[in-house]
């Protein structure tokens, strides 16, 4: 049996903590589906990701979601024979959070791509909440340019509405998109969901618990069937943050249509004195006010050291 984990331990009691190794054995003779040129074409800008990683933490991750999958499928059956209801084909949804630059979004694409190679639920969607901030016009004219990422910059009311009607069973479903290059909504523009076996849901604040319309009792997360967190140190995210921000400067800042195109001319030494500052005043913020608060949340949290490899898994008692 794993021992508990010695932080956060009234926070945390209900989950139980495995090593890396003792969490790698649980793998049981998973098949490894991805080649090495998948891995590339998966991992994020500045992620420290190798096989061995998949291999130990995500393989077993990719069974355990299966075996929920597949449970929540027979009692989906059990339910529909009980009520002598057909109902609509549900999607199994899982929610994906931690902060920026922690590796969420690598997590979501290496899941995305595993659970697609199970049996039984090839078709798995990817939704970022990128898509549901409101667009930068909001945004100024309510001053919250410099609360982008906060739970407040995200139209929460159409993203519950959207999950409401993915765990509805609505054939056809659309989620907004977003232009990381613009830094901003892009208009028009539509991600199309249609009757998937899994969808994916990763953002900053999927877990928050604060209500997504004013005196409703909805939660985004209350139609997760599972959820993830992809935790840190902070200090350890916030260096990874600062790398990130000068890979950046040197590739996309540099594009002239890029929003972020003025920190391109910085010195490495302007940039990084610029980052820190960003996550001083934004992301590490946010973060601490917002995002980690909601980390006990989770069914399970991914545990990263200093050099992005996960040293433990917590898992919460059933």
């Amino acid at each position: 049996m794993a021992q508990a984990s010695t932080r956060d331990t009234a926070t945390l009691s209900r989950f139980l903590t495995f090593s890396r190794d003792e969490w790698a054995r649980l793998r049981n003779n998973t098949p490894l589906t991805l080649s090495d040129a998948d891995l590339q074409t998966l991992r994020g800008l500045n992620d420290i990701l190798d096989m061995q990683e998949v291999v130990d933490i995500y393989l077993p991750l990719s069974r355990l979601l299966s075996l929920y999958v597949e449970g929540t499928r027979n009692l989906h059956r059990v339910t529909s024979t009980f009520l002598g209801d057909d109902s609509a084909h549900v999607p199994f949804v899982i929610g994906l959070a931690g902060s920026v630059a922690v590796g969420k979004s690598t997590t979501s694409r290496i899941l995305r791509a595993m659970l697609a190679h199970w049996p039984g639920h090839p078709a798995v969607d990817l939704i970022t909440t990128d898509g549901f901030l409101f667009p930068n016009a909001v945004l100024i004219e309510r001053d919250l340019m410099k609360r982008k990422g906060f739970p407040e910059s995200y139209d929460r009311a159409r993203l519950v509405r959207f999950l409401a009607d993915v765990k509805s069973g609505v054939r056809e479903v659309h989620a907004p998109v977003y232009s990381h290059q613009r830094y901003d909504i892009v208009p028009g523009a539509v991600q199309v969901v249609r009757e998937p076996d899994i969808v994916i849901v990763e953002g900053l604040n999927v877990l928050q618990a604060a209500p997504a319309v004013s005196g409703a009792p909805l939660f985004a997360s209350d139609f997760f069937d599972f959820s993830i967190y992809v935790d840190a140190d902070e200090a350890d995210i916030e260096q990874w943050y600062i790398a990130r921000f000068l890979k950046l400067r040197d590739t996309v800042f540099r594009d002239p249509d890029s929003y972020f195109h003025r920190y391109a001319s910085l010195t490495e030494p302007q940039a990084r004195e610029t980052a820190a500052g960003i996550w001083r005043e934004i992301n590490g913020l946010n973060l601490r006010d917002n995002i980690a608060p909601t980390r006990a949340r989770a069914h399970l949290i991914l545990d990263k050291g200093h050099d992005h490899v996960v040293r433990q898994v917590r898992l919460r008692r059933l």
